[in-house]
């Protein structure tokens, strides 16, 4: 019997979790699951689903304060905070200078066993530090992202508002199951709009 996805199939679409850009890279070509008229890129909703269990279980495998979740992106920062609150991961946002893995003289240096990285193609300093010193690395890519040294790819849209809340909402709420920190998934108090980023008005 095929399993239910983690959330209707409606809410996905409506997210627009599954629509990427008009370009793709070599290492995402295999994600994309048909092309829109317009030319833009769409995921298979069923295999993000599955790549979203996948990483919370093994999120869930490593001591909080071991991971470090990665967020350059005004939406992804906002989703991502939320995220690093309720699991207790550590939060790198915004842009890092380098040798923030590699050199254990700089003052901010961090020595995670598992790396979430939002932007496949926004974080590549990250990415390279990470695999320099064998650090797993689990991340969102877009179509357009390359997927060099990535070790668990979610293939999803990275960039939208609304999707990245759907992401880290999900991701939060698989983790926590893992753990045994809730026993249900409507034992989870939180929603998809605690993720979202807020616009100005």
């Amino acid at each position: 019997m095929e399993e239910e996805l983690l959330i209707n199939q409606n809410e996905y679409l409506e997210g627009g979790i599954h629509i990427a850009t008009k370009m793709k890279s070599q290492g995402m070509a295999k994600f994309v699951y048909k092309v829109r008229e317009d030319g833009l890129y769409l995921l298979d909703v069923k295999t993000i689903d599955f790549r979203i269990r996948i990483a919370a279980k093994m999120i869930a495998r490593y001591d909080p304060s071991r991971v470090v979740v990665r967020a350059s992106r005004i939406y992804a920062i906002y989703a991502a905070e939320k995220f690093a609150e309720i699991t207790g991961v550590q939060l790198l946002k915004g842009r890092t200078t380098p040798g923030i893995f590699t050199n254990p003289k700089r003052d901010n240096f961090m020595e995670p066993q598992l790396l979430f990285i939002s932007d496949s193609r926004n974080e590549k300093q990250s990415i390279n530090e990470a695999s320099n010193t064998s650090i797993p690395i689990i991340a969102l890519s877009d179509t357009d992202n390359l997927t060099k040294y990535i070790d668990l790819i979610i293939p999803v849209n990275n960039r939208g508002r609304r999707s990245l809340a759907y992401i880290y909402y999900l991701l939060a709420r698989e983790v926590m199951m893992e753990r045994g920190e809730i026993k249900s998934r409507e034992e989870f108090k939180y929603t998809v709009d605690d993720f979202e980023a807020k616009l100005k008005k």
